[in-house]
């Protein structure tokens, strides 16, 4: 299976970003090391791992602490030897979304069969969908751009990155 890894980090210079190489890693801490490493000092390191054009795991460091990680499919845990190692061991249920407050175009009006799901059914997104709501990406939006049908995992990290302002840094990546 293959993937693309993008870590981008932010020190007091703003936005960088590098490509990892997650090839003979043997478990989650060694991912976190290798994303610790693009940048030690870092306020902020994620990884964006993205497989197959099907699946997308985000990874983030605060500070090279506290390791939080979603994935998008639980499926990716059983399709691949990497897959298994970042999201083998989440629950299958997400956590964060009791504490979003979506706009009420957002919420459920009545009309509950008009609205787009904000889980695909056939998804089963796993870990801390709450990851990237300090930044701007509620679990709500990060959730449906996850399971929005015609989505890929580029496009996920493409539009998570436009909020964060550091697009340019992981497409340049992407056309070496």
């Amino acid at each position: 299976m293959s993937y693309f890894a993008a870590a981008v980090v932010r020190d007091e210079g703003g936005w960088n970003a590098a490509e990892v190489n997650l090839r003979g890693t043997t478990d989650l801490d060694e991912v976190a090391e290798r994303l610790r490493d693009v940048e030690p000092d870092a306020d902020l390191s994620l990884l964006f791992v993205e497989a197959d054009d099907a699946y997308l795991v985000i990874l983030r460091l605060d500070e090279g602490e506290d390791l939080r990680v979603f994935g998008s499919d639980s499926a990716y845990a059983e399709e691949s030897r990497l897959g298994a190692l970042l999201v083998g061991d989440l629950k299958t249920s997400v956590t964060g979304l009791d504490d979003v407050d979506e706009p009420p175009s957002a919420t459920s009006s009545g009309d509950e069969e008009s609205e787009q799901p904000a889980v695909d059914p056939e998804a089963d997104p796993v870990g801390d969908a709450d990851i990237l709501a300090d930044l701007g990406i509620s679990a709500q939006r990060l959730l449906r751009l996850s399971a929005h049908e015609g989505m890929l995992p580029a496009d996920v990290t493409a539009e998570v990155c436009e909020v964060l302002g550091c697009v340019d840094e992981v497409e340049e990546l992407r056309e070496v």
